[in-house]
């Protein structure tokens, strides 16, 4: 079967939205397909397969199915027919949610699934079950991107949840499997279920319709909800003082940052010494204290929910940075610094100087809420607009590489910062 499989999953898997080697024909160098269980007679594989098609090798996981004839499953989730059956990805197919469901949550049984759509590197299951209260959702995410190690979207989350906040999705389950790469055996997170919140609103979405319609958006509340979660995520799992080798360590990437996002954007030249100055500024200042965080943190992080307020969702970090440094303790203030820049993207998406007025007034707004539990991020100005700037500059080089007409976002947010 795996001879008929490879081939099949070479010419499927580009087409996805998770295949992360875009415009490069896959290179698959190791294939590992288990039969892991049966659920309404179908048999429920897991592959873990090597690409080396780009600079980096990239183990993907693929839930499979193998029906012996036809289904009523979406044609687009068709993996292709080999000699034992028909396969396809699991995600699509009712009889991976149920299996999956009992591994990770054997007290809710599957009455139906359907895949969020709009996902770029993970895959969502909604899932509408029967448990002993009488019927529930719950969503189950299923990483396609392995890696060795524990992924913190579960490590943290899990641990938020069993703190008893309300600010995350209360966690249900999760699931760990192994493969063998290079001779090396590894393990890591395959999938989570947690609490699916009905008729929330990301809070993105719920920024653009305040923009446009006037509405107040709660940027007090959701600074306290991000404090809140970032003083669990210290009480959970500590804190420790910065190091000289953690600024170094740092400041060498700002400046690496900065001499990168100048190759890309020529303009940003001239502004090098004015951002090495913000830098040494920063790297020079008082620290607070380094602790996990959510390392992602942007708008589209948080949902509104009805009756309960903002929840943050997805702590698994930036995705291309490596599994072991996303682990790390790190400045807190880094989330801080990628919801402002939410909060400018935002604006600009809407236009017209009432949008920049009010992304001030939220700005403000947001560090108010937050200086709750976690601190006031103001006393430490010097090491936020560092981090803000290093955000913008990242941001430069994604817009003039990716979407040359949004340039101009970050390109005023460097201007404004380096005044």
């Amino acid at each position: 079967m795996i001879e008929d499989l490879e081939p099949l999953l070479a010419a499927w898997m580009p087409r996805q939205r998770w295949y992360s080697t875009k415009n490069l024909v896959p290179r698959i160098t190791a294939l590992d397909v288990e039969e892991v269980g049966r659920a309404d007679g179908v048999s429920v594989l897991r592959a873990v397969v090597c690409d080396e098609a780009g600079w980096d090798p990239v183990v993907y996981q693929v839930p499979l199915t193998l029906r012996p004839g036809t289904a009523d499953i979406p044609a687009a989730a068709l993996v292709g027919r080999t000699t034992a059956g028909l396969v396809h990805d699991g995600c699509a197919d009712p009889a991976y949610a149920a299996w999956l469901l009992g591994r990770t949550s054997p007290g809710l049984r599957l009455l139906a699934a359907r895949v969020l759509s709009g996902e770029q590197s993970n895959t969502s299951i909604i899932c509408d079950v029967a448990d002993e209260a009488g019927g529930t959702t719950v969503i189950a995410k299923v990483f396609r991107v392995l890696a060795d190690g524990s992924n913190p979207d579960i490590e943290l989350q899990e641990a938020l949840s069993r703190a008893g906040t309300l600010r995350v999705p209360r966690f249900l389950g999760s699931l760990r499997g192994s493969w063998r790469r290079g001779g090396s055996d590894e393990s890591g997170d395959l999938a989570v279920v947690q609490e699916f919140i009905a008729g929330a609103q990301d809070a993105w979405r719920v920024a653009l319709e305040c923009l446009r319609t006037g509405a107040p958006f709660d940027a007090t509340s959701l600074g306290a909800a991000t404090s809140e979660v970032h003083h669990l995520l210290a009480t959970e799992f500590g804190t420790r003082e910065a190091g000289e080798r953690d600024r170094t360590d740092l400041l060498g990437q700002w400046r690496e940052r900065a001499a990168l996002a100048a190759d890309a954007v020529p303009a940003l030249s001239p502004l090098l010494g004015r951002a090495a100055e913000v830098y040494r500024r920063a790297a020079a200042a008082a620290w607070p204290p380094l602790q996990r965080v959510h390392g992602d943190y942007h708008l589209g992080q948080v949902i509104h929910a009805p009756g309960r307020g903002w929840v943050l969702l997805d702590f698994e970090g930036e995705p291309l940075r490596p599994l072991a440094q996303r682990r790390l303790p790190d400045l807190a203030m880094r989330d801080i610094a990628g919801m402002l820049r939410s909060f400018d993207y935002a604006a600009a998406s809407a236009g017209g100087t009432v949008a920049e007025a009010w992304a001030g007034s939220v700005r403000r707004e947001f560090l108010d809420g937050y200086a709750g539990a976690a601190g006031d991020p103001r006393d430490h100005a010097a090491l936020l607009a560092a981090l803000e700037l290093d955000k913008a500059l990242y941001e430069a080089v994604y817009e003039a590489r990716n979407r040359p007409d949004w340039l101009r976002i970050p390109l005023a947010a460097v201007e404004r910062l380096l005044l």
